[in-house]
């Protein structure tokens, strides 16, 4: 991964982050006693696949529209244009939000109970590290445009 100077500087990989800590929580529970989330395996199962393909979906939508507009999606390119349309006039962070529900359907249908205590940890991690530095390197490269666009829509939902 090269990081481009014109870009938001962020150096890990958002999905490295999400993976990272879900491995990081499964490799925790084989040390410690807390193994179940006490959800039947069907609940947990359905529960787990409807939160996996929920995230699909909304990450699949968002590079999509990325893709329509000819910007690149990676926080460590350089961004050519704002993409407000489809889940971006909803939420600032759908892929985020996405790779957060692909993470919760994966802890949640494997049973990792400490997996997914973590995933408030891995978000403060994202808004802190990954779109504080993208909000300012959007704000820097355009200005009124992209803080009416914050103004407009919420960062999470």
């Amino acid at each position: 991964m090269k990081i481009e100077e014109d870009s938001a500087q962020v150096r890990l990989p958002p999905p490295l982050l999400y993976l990272g800590f879900l491995l990081l929580g499964f490799v925790a529970e084989l040390g410690i006693d807390l193994r179940t989330l006490g959800i039947g395996s069907m609940l947990r199962w359905g529960a787990g696949a409807l939160l996996f393909a929920g995230g699909v979906a909304l990450v699949a939508s968002a590079i999509g529209l990325f893709k329509r507009a000819g910007t690149p999606a990676p926080p460590w390119t350089t961004t050519t244009g704002i993409v407000t349309t489809g889940v971006y006039g909803h939420t600032r962070n759908p892929m985020y939000i996405g790779m957060a529900l692909i993470y919760a359907g994966l802890a949640v249908g494997l049973d990792g109970p400490i997996a997914l205590i973590l995933l408030p940890l891995v978000m403060v991690i994202i808004r802190t590290q990954v779109i504080a530095r993208e909000e300012r390197y959007l704000d820097a490269k355009f200005g009124q445009q992209y803080r009416a666009y914050k103004a407009r829509v919420r960062r999470w939902l």
